[in-house]
């Protein structure tokens, strides 16, 4: 008779645990995509301004044709992106893009004092600032969901109720990787 309740004791303790895990994974998931909705939210507040930043550098470089374009190109494939992981590879081409565009801003000293552009520059500094918070915020939630995903024995439940891992969003800033150049006088 010990032995039956010790069983039924154990199974009711395992069924508990495995609805604690089962909460957890759906808390998870739904919080990589309240997450992921935030990051969207700064992508689109980035894709609204970058127009403006071209046609207020268009009115001082007329002949940068072909980096308009581009910045055009890559904001609308950007926006087109329906995946994380082609978002991810967008958003590179179009940081890529907008590196370039402001380097032909800097060419321009009447430019680089125009209020107008000063201000875009700055929301667009705060969006991306914004965007890095967005996206720390997104990957500490998808490797925690990961963590719980791949670790026993949550996973065996994961894998039985079809959970899947989330993928990191990651914008790589070239110019974040290059080495800065320091001279002494």
């Amino acid at each position: 008779m010990h032995i039956l309740a010790f069983l039924v004791l154990v199974a009711v303790l395992l069924s508990f645990y495995g609805i604690a895990i089962y909460n957890k994974l759906v808390k998870l998931k739904n919080l990589v995509a309240e997450a992921w909705s935030g990051i969207d939210v700064q992508l689109k507040k980035r894709h609204d301004l970058i127009p403006n930043l071209v046609e207020t550098v268009k009115g001082y470089a007329r002949h940068e044709k072909e980096t308009f374009e581009n910045v055009t190109r890559a904001r609308a494939a950007a926006q087109q992106a329906t995946t994380v992981e082609g978002q991810q590879a967008a958003e590179k081409q179009l940081s890529t893009a907008m590196m370039k565009l402001i380097a032909v801003a800097e060419q321009y000293p009447e430019l680089k004092a125009n209020t107008n552009f000063l201000d875009l520059q700055q929301q667009l500094a705060q969006v991306e600032g914004d965007l890095e918070k967005a996206r720390r915020y997104y990957n500490g939630t998808v490797r925690e969901q990961n963590t719980l995903i791949e670790s026993f024995p949550s996973n065996i439940l994961a894998n039985l109720f079809g959970f899947a891992k989330s993928v990191f969003f990651e914008l790589e800033n070239p110019a974040e990787k290059a080495v800065p150049n320091v001279k002494f006088a």
